[in-house]
């Protein structure tokens, strides 16, 4: 029973034309949005959202296609309408999409998130005694050319100089760097000389045309100084 004026469609009721499988074939993946993607993912809805609708709705809570790299199961099925099993399609094409960018590039991995460099870094420094500060180095297409370890000591602005930071981005005509430490404590938050050494080689970055993308800090978990507006 309609409990509004407004009449509700399925996809299956929709003209031909608009609906996402039938666009797909006729025009291919790239005619439709990122909601009819995920949707056709999905293939159904609930009572009160279209398969589609429902897709929109997890990609506007996860703040984008970007945010569902670093997204949880829990995260997900908070969003009603999204059950396990959802979340798990959703987190599996995220996964795949990933690993084909790894495969079109298999000695070069590419980075498009935090849990990229965390993925990168974490056999390599995460479980380290001391702190070690890591310098990703990218080219235009995000690519890694190189990770070069430029000060091995707890962090501070005389062991992490712009000097050797930058030296291998230079040399290496790198278009732009991630920053990454970890912390031997687990604890992943910054500190004061966190941010002020983050401070202090986005000035100097600025002076030579290289971008930093981000600086992330390695430990149980990551955090992203970038997304958390230190950067």
């Amino acid at each position: 029973m309609e409990t509004s004026g407004r009449r509700r469609y399925t996809i299956k009721q929709l003209a031909p034309e608009l609906r996402p499988r039938e666009r797909l074939l006729a025009a291919g993946p790239s005619a439709l949005s990122d909601g009819e993607l995920l949707g056709l993912l999905f293939g159904i809805g609930t009572h009160e959202k279209t398969a589609v609708e429902l897709a929109g709705e997890v990609i506007s809570e996860a703040g984008g296609l970007h945010g569902l790299y670093d997204v949880s199961v829990h995260e997900l099925t908070k969003v009603k309408g999204i059950g396990e099993a959802k979340a798990c399609i959703i987190l599996a094409a995220v996964e795949l999409g990933r690993r084909i960018g790894q495969v079109r590039n298999p000695g070069r991995p590419v980075i498009s998130s935090p849990a990229d460099v965390d993925r990168l870094l974490r056999g390599r420094i995460a479980n380290l005694d001391r702190e070690n500060f890591v310098v990703v180095l990218l080219n235009t297409k995000n690519e890694v050319i190189e990770t070069s370890t430029v000060s091995v000591g707890t962090l501070s602005a005389s062991l992490v100089h712009p000097r050797e930071v930058f030296k291998p981005a230079v040399r290496a005509s790198a278009a732009s760097v991630i920053l990454a430490h970890n912390h031997p404590s687990g604890k992943v938050e910054p500190s004061k000389e966190d941010r002020e050494v983050t401070r202090r080689l986005g000035e100097a970055a600025a002076i030579l045309g290289i971008e930093v993308l981000d600086h992330i800090i390695v430990g149980d978990g990551h955090f992203s100084l970038k997304e958390h507006g230190m950067l």
